[in-house]
């Protein structure tokens, strides 16, 4: 008798749980610890960064970019990749074999039904792309970014 209280004690805490994740909007759920830093941010950098979105590949000016320079996040300004680590890795988003160290904190994203790594600005928390294990260098990784989350600065 006592285990099918427990049981439905329970069963009633779980259905109770999960009805408030159905019922509840996603942002009281979820601690949001991105933020507007650059209110010139257009609705399309917005979607990216902060909903997971991504750009339409070869949409990027950045793709092209052959100066010497930095690569910053477009929310915050924090400096992510260097030039030289840049590539062309005809996936239509610019892409690099290596970020600036401590420029990125990474998670699991499982939203396309596999496993992929994603990672998100360090300084700000915001989306900027994933890291895929074919790169041409020695790590074999590749950042593979969307190029509204970035804004190019030049060394000249």
């Amino acid at each position: 008798m006592k285990m099918k209280n427990y049981r439905r004690k329970f069963l009633k805490l779980f259905s109770l749980l999960y009805l408030s994740v159905l019922l509840l909007p996603n942002n009281l759920l979820h601690a949001k610890t991105k933020k507007i830093i650059n209110q010139k941010l257009s609705k399309e950098q917005k979607n990216i960064m902060f909903n997971e979105s991504t750009e339409k590949p070869f949409s990027s000016s950045l793709n092209s970019e052959k100066r010497q320079g930095f690569f910053h996040c477009a929310n915050c300004g924090a400096k992510l990749f260097s030039s030289d680590a840049k590539f062309d890795s005809g996936t239509g988003w610019p892409s690099f074999t290596e970020s600036l160290s401590g420029a990125f904190k990474i998670k699991i994203d499982y939203s396309l039904g596999m496993k992929r790594v994603e990672y998100h600005c360090a300084k700000c928390g915001v989306h900027h792309g994933h890291v895929f294990d074919d790169g041409p260098t020695a790590t074999q990784k590749r950042f593979c970014s969307n190029g509204l989350c970035l804004i190019f600065k030049s060394e000249s």
